[in-house]
Formats: structure tokens, sequence, C-alpha cells
């Protein structure tokens, strides 16, 4: 039996020539889903999940902590701070920086509204990091032996600067971050969606890539010693900057890209959007 493949215009044909796998629009179709629920929650489980997210990847914040206190190994202290995310993955919680393929897929697809998406963005960010203000405030009073490894874990990502070093990491990070967002939707196990939640948790920490959130809470867990030579407007700088590098790593770098792998399903989703989608292209053209 002979295979399609796509015709001469450059059209692809559903199956042509591994262009339009399966599993990669079966991934796809879970990722517009899941993203339509997100951005439909009422605002307190919005907030609520949120903050659960900060507090959850705080976990992971004290086991590294801890682990590269007592050891001196960061990446070590790295794979510990895997707990976090398997935490995230395991509890259903949330991370800002998770959202940049999710709900991003679904408003490409039409299926949801640009600003549900800001107000995902701007709920969840803020959530994060007010659960892990807490909890890294906790971990500082809790573990006093901690308090210089803290202290130079924050001052790392202060020294990065707002110059392209960080930007290269905080877009190396998003991309991480957002791959294992792809992986885990890739699959429905919850043993295998944990493989890439270990993995994702050693890159970002172990190698100290640039991530808005994990970055925070780490400046945070300085802060909250009292003797650092950094402030709260240095950290705002720093995860500003390192929330754009996330952005358009996760965005750019792995959201688009696969969607491109399987445009035909993208078209598909956007030629039936979503009544709340259709109800205001109707209300602008009425207006209009």
């Amino acid at each position: 039996m002979t295979t399609p493949y796509p015709d001469e215009q450059g059209e692809e044909t559903p199956g042509a020539g591994g262009l339009n796998e399966q599993a990669v629009e079966d991934t796809l179709q879970r990722t517009v889903e899941e993203g339509r629920r997100r951005m439909h929650r009422k605002f307190l489980p919005l907030l609520s999940t949120g903050l659960v997210g900060g507090i959850d990847v705080g976990t992971g914040v004290m086991a590294m902590l801890v682990v590269e206190t007592r050891t001196g190994d960061k990446l070590l202290a790295g794979l510990a701070f895997s707990i976090g995310f398997v935490a995230l993955t395991l509890a259903r919680s949330e991370l800002f920086t998770e959202d940049f393929l999710v709900p991003v897929s679904a408003v490409v697809a039409r299926q949801s509204r640009f600003r549900s998406l800001l107000r995902l963005w701007g709920a969840t960010a803020l959530m994060n990091l007010v659960g892990g203000w807490i909890l890294t405030k906790l971990v500082i009073d809790g573990f006093p032996d901690v308090r210089k490894t803290a202290v130079a874990a924050g001052q790392h990502y202060i020294g990065l600067g707002l110059g392209w070093r960080a930007f290269a990491l905080a877009l190396l990070g998003g991309a991480a971050i957002t791959l294992m967002t792809w992986m885990q939707h890739a699959t429905e196990s919850t043993g295998v969606k944990l493989v890439p939640a270990v993995t994702t948790g050693f890159l970002l920490a172990g190698l100290q890539l640039n991530h808005a959130i994990v970055n925070s809470l780490l400046i945070f867990a300085g802060l909250h010693t009292g003797h650092t030579s950094y402030g709260y407007l240095d950290w705002a700088a720093t995860a500003g900057w390192a929330a754009l590098g996330n952005m358009v790593g996760g965005v750019a770098l792995v959201t688009l890209l696969r969607m491109l792998q399987v445009p035909h399903k993208v078209r598909e989703h956007a030629e039936n959007p979503a009544p709340c989608v259709e109800d205001r292209k109707q209300s602008q053209t009425i207006d209009a």
C-alpha cells in the first residue's frame, strides 16, 4: 500500500510522511482541552491553585537548600529540587511558567480568549510568589543552617544582571519547563509523567537555569535571612527579566514549533471556535 505524501502545492495530507503522527495530534488535543479547562476556572480556585503551586515548588527549594548545605554538591541539590516538580505533578497544582503551552495552545486554536490567558498568567504568577514567599520564610526559620546557602543562591541570580547571559539562561529555562508540560500531556500515565518532572527539576536547579519562579523563591529565602546585599527591587528586576525570557523561550522554542507539527489539527480547532470566542467575533462585527 502506497503511503500518501504532501501534494505539489505543499499541502499536507493527514498521516503523510509521519508529519502528522497520531501521538502528536492526541497530545495537542489533550493540551487544548486542558487549556480551556484552566482558563474557565472561577477566580477563587484559580488563586488557590497558584498559591499551592508556589508552596509545592517551595518544598523543592527546601530540599535543595538542605542537601547543598550538608553535601556541598550543587548537582545533587538540583536533583533534590525535583521533589517540588513531583509535587506539582501529583498534587495537580500549577506554575506560571507551565502556562506557556497549555493555555497558549487553546488561544491559538481559538478555544479561549486572549484576555482569559492574561487573567490566568497574572493570577497564577502572583499566587506562586505569595505561596513561595511564605514557604521559604518557614524554611529559613526552621533550618537556620541553610541561611548562608540561601544568600549565595539568591546572589547568583541577582549577579546575572539584565544582560544577554541572563536572558539566554531564561530562554533555556522557559523551553525546559514548557517541554516538560508537553511531555506530560503526551501520556495519561501518572508514573510516566514523573520522568519529565524529575529531569526538568534537575535541569532548572542543578544547572541554575534562569527560571522566574525558582529564582524568586531562592532570592526570597536569602532575603528572609536579613543578611543580603540585595533587596526586593533587585529581585523585581531579576524576576521580570527572567519571566520575559521564559515566556519567549517557552512559547517560541516549544509551543509554536510543536503546533506546527500538526497544523491541520490547529486549523480544525480554529475553524470550530469555542462559543465565547465566536460570540466576541460576532459582537465586533455588529459593532462595526
